[in-house]
């Protein structure tokens, strides 16, 4: 006899919403002990979108089944109970993913509804008690979840102080740039200045030497024409 499918679906969905609890289990380790959840959120978001398609699948599925008469009333009524059974599985995933991680995991006694009867089988709902709280008595694990919580706040005052000495130093720095540049302008007016009067001393040397030039030219040629003048008279007398 081949396999039910929508019953195979429906077993798909609960190992999908067990790999939810326990991803779920291990963000509230990593919150816990002060590590960022930030992939594993990202990994739930989709699950928790995952499962709710699922979910609703199962439900138009059962509902055309039921409506076509594909299956007896009795099977109608056992699938529609493994589906609220599911639903509530579902809000109750949703509430412990959008808890903060710091109190016991909530889902785990909750998520026991419906495990009766599995004989020795693992309920897949089960979110394990870490360690370090096993045994503790209610005001036990009130004083260790204010410690974690003040633990996590030193730690966030820490990192509070490094992101404020940070800026500083960014502030500084940019301020240390800002008078270099200033620097670096007046240095380049300075240059350009200098050029300018280079150029303009350079014109006034060349002008100066070609005018020295033309007055030795000019004594030359005086010069000679009182020479010549001197030769001149010089038979006559």
């Amino acid at each position: 006899m081949a396999p039910d499918s929508w019953l195979t679906a429906f077993e798909n969905t609960q190992i999908l919403a067990q790999e939810i609890a326990e991803k779920i289990h291990e963000r509230n380790r990593f919150l816990r002990n002060g590590e960022n959840p930030l992939k594993i959120n990202v990994t739930l978001r989709s699950l928790m979108q995952n499962l709710h398609g699922k979910i609703e699948q199962l439900r138009d599925s059962l509902l055309r089944s039921i409506s076509t008469r594909q299956i007896t009333q009795y099977d109608g009524d056992q699938r529609q109970s493994l589906l609220d059974e599911l639903l509530t599985k579902e809000r109750q995933l949703q509430t412990a993913f959008k808890s903060d991680g710091t109190e016991p995991d909530i889902v785990r006694s909750s998520l026991l509804a419906g495990s009766a009867g599995n004989g020795s089988r693992r309920n897949p709902w089960v979110m394990e008690e870490p360690e370090e709280t096993r045994g503790l008595a209610i005001g036990e694990l009130q004083q260790h979840q204010h410690r974690i919580i003040a633990e996590q706040d030193a730690g966030l005052d820490a990192l509070s102080s490094i992101i404020a000495r940070q800026k500083q130093m960014g502030h500084d720095i940019g301020n240390e740039l800002e008078g270099q540049n200033e620097i670096i302008d007046d240095l380049t007016n300075l240059v350009e200045n200098t050029d300018v009067k280079i150029r303009n001393q350079t014109r006034h040397v060349k002008l100066v030497d070609k005018k020295s030039g033309s007055c030795a030219m000019l004594v030359v040629i005086v010069l000679l024409l009182i020479s010549i003048v001197v030769v001149a008279v010089w038979p006559s007398k």
